[in-house]
Order: structure tokens, then C-alpha cells, then sequence
């Protein structure tokens, strides 16, 4: 059975808001100050594709105890 282009396109932007979700759940978790945070933030939200991946890896901050 095909996959019509509107599914592909909806399943494309709920596995990018995904990321994001991912990106910023992970930062809740480091102890940054805010501009770090709104920083790191708008690197995931404007990098859609590497931008959550980028900001995992790179590990900012310490991580909370």
C-alpha cells in the first residue's frame, strides 16, 4: 500500500517536533545559565535536522544533582 505525500510530510514534522521535545527535555537536565539555555534552545529550534542531535551531544554544563 503507498504512503500518500501528506502522510510522509505529517510523520516528517511530528518525528522533527519529536527531536526538539527530546533536545529540550535533555536540557532541563544541565545546569546552565539562561541565555545558555535560550542559546542551546534556539540551536535545536533552528537546526531542525542536527540541531537536537548537536545539542545531546555536545553536553553543555554540568549535569544537576
Amino acid at each position: 500500500m503507498p504512503t500518500s505525500p501528506d502522510l510522509m510530510r505529517a510523520l516528517l514534522v511530528l518525528c522533527l517536533l519529536g527531536m526538539t521535545i527530546l533536545a529540550a527535555c535533555f536540557l532541563r537536565t544541565r545546569r546552565l545559565p539562561f541565555s545558555a539555555y535560550m542559546l542551546w534552545g534556539l540551536l535545536a529550534l533552528l537546526l531542525p535536522l542536527l540541531g537536537p542531535f548537536l545539542v545531546i551531544l555536545s553536553n553543555p554544563g554540568g549535569k544537576r544533582t
